[in-house]
């Protein structure tokens, strides 16, 4: 509504309202209380309603990646039960060999390393005048 027809429409019921005789106004006010009541009863009814249904799509929603969660976490608990087995075979299948390359033959001792008493001299090297020379070397011509 424009502004003066707003305005002259509200004078206008005001005066009626001055006019209406006591029962009548109070029959009206027990009308509009009802029918203001009842309005905001199915207002809440509606929301009421909305939020049941918005409840259980998320308990539904919630359920559904649970499900999803157990489901990653069970993959993820049996790809690491599978390394964990292959790292144990690996290890069992090291411990083999090295048990069995201790009782080999081919595994030196500590006494079987060369000790400095063992080692060369510089007296003991080769000098020059032992070394072969190009006079002592055979050729195919001779």
């Amino acid at each position: 509504m424009d502004k003066p027809v707003k305005k002259a429409v509200s004078k206008a019921t005001e005066k009626v309202w001055e006019h209406t005789p006591e029962p009548i106004k109070d029959k009206v006010k027990e009308t509009v209380k009802e029918k203001v009541v009842g309005a905001f009863h199915d207002k809440v009814d509606h929301a009421a309603d909305k939020l049941s249904e918005t409840k259980n799509k998320n308990a539904k929603k919630v359920h559904d990646k649970a499900e999803q969660a157990k489901e990653k976490v069970q993959d993820t608990l049996f790809t690491a039960k599978d390394k964990i087995r292959n790292v144990v075979n690996a290890g069992e299948e090291l411990q083999k060999n090295v048990s069995e390359n201790e009782d080999s033959k081919n595994v030196k001792g500590a006494t079987d390393i060369k000790g400095v008493r063992q080692i060369k001299h510089v007296t003991e090297l080769k000098r020059a005048k032992h070394m072969k020379s190009m006079k002592d070397i055979k050729t195919r011509s001779s």
